[in-house]
């Protein structure tokens, strides 16, 4: 039997805040992932964005590549370290609703 559901939120964003007790492992969560998330959570709210959750994540298994963000439901991973990639990943992806391929991360 096949269900076909609306989605509850139109993109779910997870942004990797892990922060590893062991220092010399790399985490997400060493590059102020924690900071950019909370600036993603503000802004989408401010824009009024309406049907996105902006969450944050345990480790995704990428912190080589971080600090990194998943969006759902297209499964792309993206690269995202600043607050000027936060700004440009929200216009491409949430309000002109392309790929942000600046950074998005190849499989």
């Amino acid at each position: 039997m096949t269900v076909n559901m609306k989605l509850f939120y139109e993109k779910h964003i997870f942004f990797c805040t892990n922060l590893r007790k062991e220092k010399e492992k790399i985490s997400c969560g060493k590059h102020k992932s924690q900071e950019l998330r909370n600036y993603m959570k503000k802004r989408v709210k401010e824009l009024g964005i309406k049907k996105v959750r902006v969450n944050s994540s345990g480790c995704l298994n990428r912190c080589k590549l971080g600090p990194i963000v998943v969006s759902y439901p297209e499964g792309n991973w993206y690269k995202i370290s600043s607050k000027e990639d936060v700004d440009l990943f929200i216009d491409e992806l949430l309000i002109k609703r392309k790929t942000f391929k600046k950074n998005l991360i190849e499989n």
